[in-house]
This record gives structure tokens, sequence and C-alpha cells, in this order.
């Protein structure tokens, strides 16, 4: 099983490689590819710059230079002087009639960003510079769609990931619930078929005149056992939601813990003096609060001060349950609510697990660690919606 679950491991971050690679190689030819195409590009408006000298040194041109200056490509060029005064201009949608020169030379501005400038000088015979003229030239439109080219594929990749994540997230999630449902339908099941015995059993020493002291004892173990499959036949499936008094059923919950907890457990109880009524399951809160405040008993090691304290406000109803016991490192955090993990020696790691599955996906609240410091205690917050889901 190992060596599969290993393997399955080696196969996903291999995917992962292979994709990145994938993706390295093709931005990596896209550059070469735009660079290419740039010095061309240039090579191109540099023929044209030439072609422009020997027009301005010898105004009898060949056919050959005429041709280069007559097809400049389809680059957007502007000519300027030496004060940057515009001379002529080359593939841009201008009409000097209708159009400010301001717009033009905003044009300008922009393509001088693009490349650097290719000079256009003529010197006499004393080496004085008569001519001194700059070429400004901006990328065509194929450069200019491939240069975004990487951001569009790493947006679609990235969009692709997001999607792939969704995925996976939604089959493992809906995997997770089916694995509850199934376990809490059948704890439910095998519990109900030694009970039903039971109370067969409790009838019959009833009517035969036996201890009755001994047989309430049983019969509060037996109803016990009836609240336990009640709560596992509700995980199972969705719960119905009840107008219900949450103050009542926490400190009911509290009263069972302390009957049953050690003496050397101190319960620090702040509980509001009127009844609120919000929509919950009262068993499978019950049981929530049972979780978490056995926790905070195990990580004080049976000795300690356990509060619960809740606050009401407009909207919902919160609940702190803190302990000054071990705390939890930072390294755990992320994972205390997932299935299985656990840090105790025993336990199968579900009480969490349990508790988030019914705050969160039968109530629409939330559970989470407010306050965690490594030796000094935890502090778990629950919200419940006073308008349900």
């Amino acid at each position: 099983m190992r060596i599969l679950k290993a393997l399955r491991y080696q196969l996903k971050y291999s995917g992962f490689l292979f994709a990145f690679g994938i993706v390295a190689i093709i931005l990596w030819n896209t550059n070469v590819l735009f660079q290419n195409l740039s010095r061309e590009e240039r090579n191109k408006m540099e023929l044209w710059a030439m072609a422009q000298e020997a027009y301005i040194e010898n105004q009898n041109i060949s056919n050959l230079t005429f041709e280069v200056l007559q097809r400049s490509g389809i680059n957007p060029m502007i000519l300027v002087d030496e004060n940057d005064r515009i001379i002529d201009l080359r593939n841009i949608a201008w009409d000097g009639e209708k159009q400010d020169s301001l717009k033009l030379y905003k044009t300008l501005a922009s393509i001088k960003k693009e490349n650097d400038p290719i000079l256009i000088q003529f010197k006499d015979e004393n080496e004085r510079l008569i001519v001194n003229q700059k070429l400004y030239y901006g990328n065509s439109l194929i450069l200019k769609k491939l240069q975004y080219y990487p951001l569009a594929l790493l947006l679609i990749i990235f969009l692709f990931a997001v999607v792939l994540y969704y995925v996976f997230k939604t089959a493992r999630i809906s995997e997770q619930n089916r694995l509850w449902a199934a376990m809490a339908k059948e704890t439910a099941h095998q519990i109900g078929t030694p009970l039903t015995s039971m109370m067969g059993w409790i009838t019959l020493l009833q009517e035969n005149g036996k201890d009755p002291a001994a047989l309430d004892e049983i019969e509060k173990d037996i109803e016990r056992l009836k609240v336990i499959t009640n709560r596992f036949s509700k995980v199972g499936s969705i719960p119905e939601l009840m107008s219900e008094d949450i103050v009542a059923t926490t400190h009911q919950t509290i009263l069972y813990l302390q009957q049953r907890s050690s003496n050397q457990v101190h319960f620090d109880i702040a509980l509001p003096q009127k009844a609120i009524f919000i929509p919950i399951n009262a068993d499978l809160m019950s049981w929530t609060l049972e979780n978490i405040i056995k926790n905070g008993i195990d990580a004080m090691k049976g000795k300690g001060t356990l509060g619960i304290q809740m606050n009401e406000t407009d909207q919902q109803v919160e609940l702190l349950i803190s302990d000054n016991g071990s705390g939890i490192k930072k390294e755990h955090l992320k994972n205390i609510f997932n299935p299985g993990f656990t840090t105790k020696s025993r336990g199968w790691g579900l009480g969490l697990s349990l508790a988030k599955r019914i705050v969160v996906d039968f109530h629409g609240g939330k559970i989470s660690v407010k306050k965690t410091v490594l030796g000094k205690g935890t502090v778990f917050q629950i919200l419940l919606p006073k308008k349900g889901k």
C-alpha cells in the first residue's frame, strides 16, 4: 500500500515537472522567435535608413534605392531632425488636415519607447555634419501579438491549473463525504443491534425484581447509546435543523461532561442568562462541543481550567472554548481538522474533523483555532449563523 501511495506521488510530481518543462520550452522558443523577428525588423529599418542616406547624398538615386524607400514594410516609422521635429512618417494613420499635430507627437513618444532610434547622418568633404536625422520605428502588429503570447499562455495555464485544482478538490471532498456517510451509517447499524438486545434484557430483569438502582444506571447507559446511535445516523445524511435554544444545549453538554470529569478540571462557564434560539441540530451540536471539550481536557492531562464562553451579535452566535493545556504547534494547525490527523498515541483523529463537518457543512458556520500558545493553551472559536445556511 505504501509503495502504491509513493508511486502515485511520484507520478503526480513527475507530471507537474513534465508540464513545467513543456511550458518552459514553449516560453523559451517564443522568446527566441521574438528576438529573431525583432532583429529582422531592425535590419529592414537600417536598410531603409541607408537608402535614405543615399538619397540625401545623391538625388539621382538608383532604382534599387528608390524601391527600398518606397517599400518601407509594415512598421510604423517617424523620421525627425536634430530638433525632434517630424520630417516624414510611414505606416501611421494620420490626416494633417483633420487631426491635431499634438496627437502625432504623442504617437512619436510612444514609438520611442519601443526601439532605439537609427541615426541618418551626412557630412560634407570637410567632415561637417550637414544632415542629422533619427529614424524611430515601432514594432509590427505581429511582433506585438507575439510579445503578449507568453502572458496569454501563462494565463491559460493558470486557469487550467485552477480548474484542475477545483475538480480534484471537489472529487476529494465528495469521496470524503461518501466515506463519512458510509462509516456513520454502518456504526449506527452496528450499535443498534446489541442496543435492541440490551433493552430486551432490561425489561426481563425488571420483571424479575432485580436491584432498581443498578437497572437505573444501565438504563442511563442505554439512553446514552441511543444518543450516540442517533448522532451517527444523522452524520450519515443531511440532518434537519430546528429552532433550538443553543444556551440550553451547551449547558446540558457541559453538565454531562462535568459529572464525568476529574475534580481537578475546573469549568469556567460564561453563558447568557437568556435563551437564544437558532437553527441547529441539538444532538450534533452537543457532539461537537463534547469533542472539543474532551480534546481540551486531554491537552491539560486531566488537570486545569476549561473555559466556555458564549457571545451573541445580530447575525451570529460565538462560542469560545479554551484550555490551559499544551497548545498546538504551528505546523499542525493546517491539519488538525483533517480526518485521521492526531498527535495522540491513541485515537483515530476524527473528533475535530467531525466537528468541522457538523459546524461548516451542516450548520453553515465556521470553526477555527482563534489562539494557541505552546505550554499555555488553546482557544477554539465556533460561529453559528442565526438564520441558518
